[in-house]
């Protein structure tokens, strides 16, 4: 069994990172390690987090979770603008807790940026307080991203000369940021938190299956989720009254099955849409873990890695 722990400068030890596009396999493969290694599970994948979307974000099964402990799965409701830096302050309450103190921890999902916030940092940002939050984006809604952009290159210029006129979050972000904290976006942007992961100590393993392969494992698994019921949780959903640009809201088969209920398209077309969105979201996790994972990422497949690796 390898040990874990926290090491003196309170990082994570003994961690195995698993990233991989959706559908790879790489879920079978944290659970086939976790059990090799004794270790424990934690969700890195932005949408597996939320309640409700247990089948359309493919959950790991009841009866997988019951094999090893899981964390950070269906913890967040779908009203929460989950993001990074909330994950990653979950992942460190988790440790100052000792969850992942007596067994190593296996981190396996599909966002990018959560394997690097992990890995090096994160800038801190300020507490956004519920009411800023919604006013700019009502002020996005309202005005559009050039007359904020505006505001911004007269209250912080140096952040707004790193912004394109357009680009309409970004703006958002840098105006509540100024707002919640007095300090320009960049100040925080230039803090960065120490790393949660002893890199020395860790095992790094990106999935990358055969391109076909991925495209049958995608349709398959979306005509599944169908029979295993996503219509009822896009309808649990839709019953919460959310508003439309909440990420939950915007996870791959929920947008295309609220179509079809909402009698906007047919259902196949519906279907036929989310599995489209999947092979294109895959296609841009691969590019993104090929160009920015670096050396110390071992490329593998997910069938019989832990059996020669671990």
């Amino acid at each position: 069994m390898v040990t874990s722990g926290t090491q003196d400068e309170g990082r994570i030890s003994n961690a195995v990172l698993i990233a991989g596009p959706t559908a790879s396999g790489k879920s079978a493969l944290a659970l086939d390690i976790a059990e090799r290694i004794g270790g424990v599970i934690v969700n890195a994948d932005s949408m597996q987090g939320y309640q409700i979307l247990d089948v359309l974000t493919a959950r790991p099964a009841t009866s997988d979770m019951a094999r090893v402990p899981h964390f950070l799965y269906g913890h967040v409701h779908p009203s929460t603008p989950y993001s990074t830096g909330l994950w990653l302050r979950d992942v460190s309450r988790l440790a100052s807790e000792g969850a992942l103190a007596a067994r190593p921890a296996v981190f396996v999902g599909g966002t990018g940026l959560y394997f690097r916030a992990i890995v090096e940092g994160i800038s801190e940002m300020p507490d956004i307080p519920a009411d800023v939050r919604l006013h700019w984006r009502e002020q996005l809604e309202v005005r559009g991203p050039g007359a904020l952009h505006q505001l911004l290159r007269r209250d912080d210029p140096a952040a707004a000369a790193r912004l394109k006129p357009g680009d309409g979050q970004r703006i958002v972000r840098a105006l509540e940021v100024l707002e919640a904290s007095g300090q320009s976006i960049l100040h925080w942007q230039d803090t960065r938190s120490t790393p949660l992961i002893d890199s020395a100590s860790a095992r790094f393993l990106v999935v990358e299956p055969e391109r076909e392969a991925l495209k049958a494992r995608i349709d398959e698994r979306f005509d599944s989720m169908i029979e295993r019921g996503a219509l009822e949780e896009v309808r649990t959903l839709d019953a919460l009254a959310l508003d439309p640009a909440l990420p939950a809201m915007k996870a791959i088969g929920v947008p295309e099955l609220r179509a079809a209920l909402a009698d906007e398209i047919g259902f196949t077309e519906a279907i036929d849409r989310a599995k489209t969105a999947t092979r294109q979201y895959a296609k841009r996790q691969g590019t993104w873990f090929r160009h920015q994972l670096g050396a110390e990422w071992k490329r593998v497949s997910a069938d019989g890695v832990g059996q020669t690796i671990f």
